[in-house]
């Protein structure tokens, strides 16, 4: 093996489905190599004693297969592939002599000089594999993995013997606003675009990463007083895509929680033009989260309702049934409200929501001036015009803002700084 060494390996790719891997362990490097073999369609036979609760999953859902024993060379019988993944050498040991006996390629997670093969650290983009392959260096192979792969995502690295994407409309959510939080799959049909039309809320960041011959229509600054604004974007990413022109309609969080997402998906279907949805981190939920707050809580809340307060209650236009919605016990989670919040809360409080109940109101959420104002119900008309809240930011009522805070429900009105990343 020290021989061996000497040499750079050599690279090739593994054409698993449907062939018998073995994987000997079941710890924690076991399960973080399983999900890839899966993925790569291999027939996975984990052997080992004992498996981590994750292993066990898949082995309760059928996706691999657990030998609840030691390692017997005659697993090896029928196998492609090895992976040596124990916590004891002389184990990894016998392991790699049985597929060595076997002319099985043996990878070892304890000592890669007597391995037959090595893991590389793997990236994928776009129907490409990256596999970087280094002298038994994973960070460094990581490193040098991640680059590329964000180089291809970005544009930085051009790839350019693809097929460039067919014309036609998607739409992208872009998350809660911080540039990170966008998905991969969005920020890719944002690189590829040849328009992007852009909501005022979608992370403005990103616009900036852009290539310079992409044109950027910014439906934030159509000129005011047109009163079917939302129908003049329609025609706009219509007209566009008709033209040829690859569009992205970018917008903030999801483009199906209160983005008229689907009437752009009418308009495109009914002009003919191939439409595809890229969702985003809906904010209802993402804000919360980054601001520490659970939706959820198996102690407190069951269930969450999102609402939009843009109308305020007792207005003819409202569609939400504001005495049903004070019933409930869950949690409430409050969109585009702040102008309406003080007429939102009479009317969760007239029909039977507790006036002390916690409520959270995250402003900006995932943004550098990320912050929450903490009160109460009955306080937060007070406490809204107190701390100067202004949109956007998402309301959240229930019980589960007391679970985050529990040091702070007593004291009311509360405002905490707490930006993404802290």
């Amino acid at each position: 093996m020290d021989a061996m060494d000497d040499h750079p390996p050599y690279p090739s790719g593994l054409r698993l489905a449907g062939r018998r891997v073995v994987v000997v362990g079941g710890g924690q490097v076991a399960q973080r190599r399983i999900p890839a073999l899966l993925a790569a369609g291999a027939r996975v036979v984990v052997v080992s004693p004992q498996v981590t609760p994750a292993i066990e999953g898949q082995v309760l859902a059928d996706e691999i297969i657990w030998v609840r024993r030691g390692f017997a060379d005659e697993d090896l019988a029928d196998a492609w592939y090895v992976i040596a993944a124990t916590d004891d050498p002389d184990v990894n040991e016998q392991v790699s002599k049985a597929a060595e006996v076997e002319r099985v390629f043996c990878v070892r997670s304890d000592d890669g000089t007597s391995a037959t093969a090595w893991t590389p650290a793997t990236g994928r983009y776009d129907g490409l594999t990256v596999a970087v392959l280094g002298r038994r260096e994973p960070r460094r192979t990581a490193a040098v993995r991640d680059a590329i792969v964000t180089g291809l995502h970005e544009g930085t690295i051009a790839a350019s013997e693809r097929r460039p994407p067919a014309p036609g409309v998607t739409l992208v959510g872009g998350g809660p606003g911080h540039p990170e939080l966008i998905s991969v799959a969005g920020r890719k049909a944002l690189m590829e675009a040849d328009v992007v039309v852009a909501d005022r809320l979608a992370p403005r960041e990103l616009l900036g990463d852009l290539p310079g011959t992409t044109e950027v229509v910014d439906v934030a600054k159509l000129p005011r007083g047109r009163s079917a604004r939302q129908e003049e974007i329609n025609r706009l990413i219509v007209e566009r895509a008709l033209a040829g022109q690859r569009v992205v309609r970018f917008k903030g969080g999801d483009s199906f929680v209160f983005g008229r997402g689907f009437e752009e998906i009418e308009a495109c279907r009914e002009a003919g033009v191939a439409v595809q949805v890229v969702p985003g981190l809906s904010s209802p939920l993402a804000v919360p989260a980054i601001a520490g707050i659970p939706v959820t809580h198996r102690r407190v809340a069951h269930d969450f309702t999102v609402v939009s307060g843009h109308v305020p209650p007792g207005h003819p236009d409202s569609l939400v049934d504001w005495d049903a919605v004070g019933r409930l016990r869950g949690t409430l989670l409050l969109m585009m409200a702040v102008e309406n919040a003080p007429a939102v809360a009479a009317a969760l409080i007239a029909a039977g929501r507790d006036g002390t109940t916690p409520v959270a109101v995250v402003c900006d959420g995932s943004m550098p001036g990320e912050r929450t104002v903490l009160t109460t119900l009955g306080e937060l008309d007070a406490d809204l015009d107190r701390h100067a809240v202004r949109p956007p930011a998402i309301i959240v009522v229930g019980d589960v803002v007391a679970v985050a805070h529990p040091d702070v429900f007593g004291g009311r009105g509360a405002s905490v700084s707490r930006p993404w990343p802290s």
